[in-house]
């Protein structure tokens, strides 16, 4: 089977449902931003699922907790951006990530007013660490700088990237991506997929996978042609990352690939540019601390936005 071009990817598989809202949404999102003179970044977050079936039952995922770009979102936030937080549904979202629903509860107690009625409190040990996330996300509401959007497929995720990077057009060199995503390699095409639930009774289950077709080249060249666009590349195997890092800048054409190795991709990153490589390395006492990576990602990265920006205006 011959592989798809990206344009008969988006014809092959259908919109999602709400797309037209989306589009609206972002398209406001977007152009308020542009008015006010922000800079505006998209980060994407998760892994994408491909479904087997139309109705769907079984489906290959890729897995992401989405640690990396929710954490990214709100440093961003910090540093002045407007953020489209495009993500995977029911993956980490900003603020919420601090309080897993495992541990909501031992968050809460039961107080009693002056009444004498019933009423549920913070428990006090517990207000250091919900105080500043519940201030953080307050302001970041009232200023409407942040949008967040789900997807669940990689069919759903495409068409949500596509739209969201057209509208980032107008923004020119003011648009930044941050293209954190778990995306899958490979789909099954939407003729091929079964209608209904595969059954385990017609036997041994064979499957003939298609590449996904890439598309951070049209993304470059043509959907956001002035913006600064970020990838991540993550390997397994220490000794070919940087050369897969320089291969898909120099494929690309994009501004910075953030490689980063499977087993310490929260202690190492580094950042890989067509004239450089800056190193990004947590410390023992600031991981105890309780420090992330992310931060110092985002402070490096919008450092090279503003420096981007200075050389053309």
């Amino acid at each position: 089977m011959a592989a798809f071009s990206l344009e008969e990817f988006y014809r092959e598989n259908p919109e999602p449902r709400n797309i037209s809202s989306v589009r609206n949404e972002i398209n406001e999102f977007c152009e308020k931003h542009r008015r006010e003179q922000l800079p505006v970044v998209l980060v994407t977050s998760g892994g994408t699922t491909v479904p087997l079936e139309h109705n769907t039952v079984r489906y290959i995922d890729n897995f992401s907790a989405g640690t990396r770009g929710a954490a990214s979102t709100e440093y961003f936030l910090t540093h002045g951006y407007a953020v489209i937080f495009l993500h995977r549904s029911q993956s980490l979202e900003p603020f919420t990530r601090h309080f897993p629903s495992s541990s909501l509860l031992e968050i809460l107690h039961i107080a009693h007013d002056h009444h004498g009625n019933s009423c549920i409190a913070v428990a006090p040990d517990k207000v250091k660490d919900l105080l500043p996330v519940l201030q953080a996300y307050q302001t970041t509401r009232t200023s409407g700088k942040l949008l967040i959007l789900s997807f669940t497929t990689l069919s759903e995720y495409l068409h949500m990237l596509r739209v969201a990077a057209e509208a980032l057009q107008p923004l020119g060199r003011k648009a930044l991506l941050y293209l954190a995503a778990a995306v899958s390699d490979f789909y099954v095409p939407h003729e091929n997929m079964a209608v209904h639930k595969i059954h385990s009774a017609e036997g041994p289950l064979n499957l003939q996978l298609q590449l996904v077709p890439k598309l951070l080249q049209p993304l470059v060249r043509f959907w956001v042609p002035d913006a600064f666009v970020t990838s991540f590349k993550l390997e397994t195997d220490e000794d070919i990352l940087l050369d897969k890092a320089y291969q898909a800048l120099q494929k690309y054409g994009h501004k910075l690939v953030i490689a980063n190795q499977l087993h310490n991709r929260k202690q190492k990153v580094v950042l890989v540019s067509q004239d450089k490589q800056v190193p990004i390395v947590m410390t023992d006492e600031e991981l105890k601390q309780g420090k992330e990576i992310e931060e110092k990602i985002v402070l490096e990265l919008t450092s090279s936005h503003a420096t981007f920006l200075h050389e053309t205006a």
